[in-house]
């Protein structure tokens, strides 16, 4: 009797781990499409900011007065004030440089959010970069960045 138990319990976690198993691959198949996608837009922001396009750039933001930048110790609230800042401090192409990012982690948050963490590289007469944190929301059918934290690496000292 102990080996019919035994059987019955081996064939009814066989049968879970069948059932299971496409859920689980679902999962990182779509895990894996979102980091895909996630990268993709910011490889595009890359493109743009490396044209000198800060208006693409801004394309991949939730256009919204809800949009919170952070860097420097100071958020700044909307997409047009973020614009606005992009803009002020990046007046010129050779003030914007040539963008890179390392994407270290992406993690999904829930169906419709999803968190980056990377770091961020600009290529110019005077090479500046830091890390930086977005969150991404599916809103509608697209992935648009509804914050966005960025700082500056500190100097080392020798």
């Amino acid at each position: 009797m102990q080996n019919h138990k035994h059987r019955s319990l081996t064939g009814a976690a066989v049968l879970s781990a069948l059932v299971t198993l496409p859920l689980i691959g679902g999962c990182t198949r779509s895990n894996a499409a979102l980091r895909t996608h996630l990268v993709t837009i910011l490889n595009e922001q890359a493109e743009a900011w490396n044209a000198g396009d800060i208006a693409t750039y801004m394309e991949h933001y939730w256009e919204s007065d809800e949009l919170t930048f952070s860097s420097g110790g100071q958020t700044v609230t909307g997409w047009q004030a973020t614009f606005e800042r992009y803009r002020r401090r990046y007046p010129t192409p050779e003030r914007m440089g040539k963008l890179r990012f390392d994407i270290d982690r992406i993690h999904r948050l829930d169906a419709r959010a999803a968190f980056v963490l990377g770091r961020w590289h600009l290529t110019r007469d005077d090479p500046i970069g830091g890390n930086f944190s977005v969150v991404f929301q599916k809103i509608g059918r697209r992935w648009l960045i509804v914050h966005d934290h960025t700082s500056v690496t500190e100097a080392d000292d020798p």
